[in-house]
């Protein structure tokens, strides 16, 4: 089952209410997937900064002293902001990869959930609408954002296992289906240096994305890529620092449905997770088409 969302926001006067818009379409979807929830948030980039997000099973443990530390780790200032098991650690971009290269050495037991200049990314065990409470998401902006209820087929109901999957600068992915080639996959990019987490394909699907977008590849054409090279029935929601996209495997057996306005762009799984959007009575709402890719940006 799963089930994903997606919102990108043209409209500026929407923004501060995108956390609370994302929410709801991603609760509405529940019963698709009542095991974990995640959500990525794409808000504003401060310049010459970057953000870090990391998950601990132990939050009172690690989080406290992690700002001075890994301050004095790599000799630059770093904020540090607690949300419930995850923290979002603030660092000077010129510093962002030597920040993420030390966390584990600091904090063994933390895990980065994603980093990049804008995003944020979220997600636990639990019920979409518990998830969301937990981490304040309702009372969040940006420019846009995507989500994922899961209900586990492949592997087992962790943290680590739920989506969205980040594994490149601002880039992740939610994904509703199953990739029969995934090892495959993640063996070659292994060769390729990509580092792995989970045993989950979702996880593969986003390495994927991200080794073609590092050869040169924009996002569009990265996805066409994977029509051609990932094997399975899917259907992919990304997000990146100035925009999302979606496309559906050639067989598009996964139920999808996306409405468009002069103030966002909008997917669900189920047209329920989009019903209570602003103007929804007057957007253009259709079915995506199989082997098609749609991309919207900033």
């Amino acid at each position: 089952m799963c089930g994903i969302v997606g919102l990108f926001l043209k409209d500026k006067a929407l923004e501060p209410q995108l956390g609370a818009l994302l929410s709801q379409m991603l609760v509405k979807l529940t019963e698709r997937g009542p095991d974990s929830a995640g959500i990525a948030i794409y808000g504003s980039a401060e310049p010459g900064r970057a953000k870090i997000t990391v998950q601990s099973p132990s939050p009172s443990r690690d989080f406290p002293k992690l700002g001075s530390e890994l301050g004095e780790k790599i000799g630059a200032l770093v904020t540090v902001t607690v949300k419930s098991t995850h923290a979002v650690i603030d660092v000077p971009e010129a510093k962002a990869q030597e920040a993420r290269e030390a966390i584990p050495e600091l904090r063994p037991d933390a895990r980065v959930m994603g980093a990049g200049e804008s995003v944020e990314i979220y997600k636990e065990v639990g019920l979409p609408k518990d998830v969301v409470q937990r981490f304040g998401i309702e009372k969040m902006s940006g420019r846009h954002g995507i989500g994922h209820t899961r209900m586990a087929t492949e592997s087992a109901v962790t943290t680590l296992g739920a989506h969205p999957f980040s594994t490149g600068p601002d880039q992740c992915l939610v994904h509703n289906g199953s990739l029969s080639n995934h090892n495959n996959l993640r063996r070659e990019l292994k060769r390729e240096g990509m580092k792995f987490e989970t045993e989950n394909d979702t996880e593969v699907a986003a390495a994927y994305l991200s080794s073609k977008i590092a050869q040169g590849q924009g996002l569009g054409e990265a996805l066409e890529s994977g029509l051609r090279d990932l094997d399975g029935f899917y259907t992919f929601v990304v997000g990146t620092k100035d925009g999302f996209a979606v496309v559906r495997d050639p067989i598009a057996c996964k139920p999808a449905v996306m409405a468009e306005t002069d103030q966002y762009v909008a997917f669900g799984s189920e047209y329920s997770a989009l019903a209570n959007l602003p103007g929804i009575e007057n957007a253009k709402v259709w079915e995506p088409e199989p082997s098609t890719v749609y991309v919207w940006e900033h």
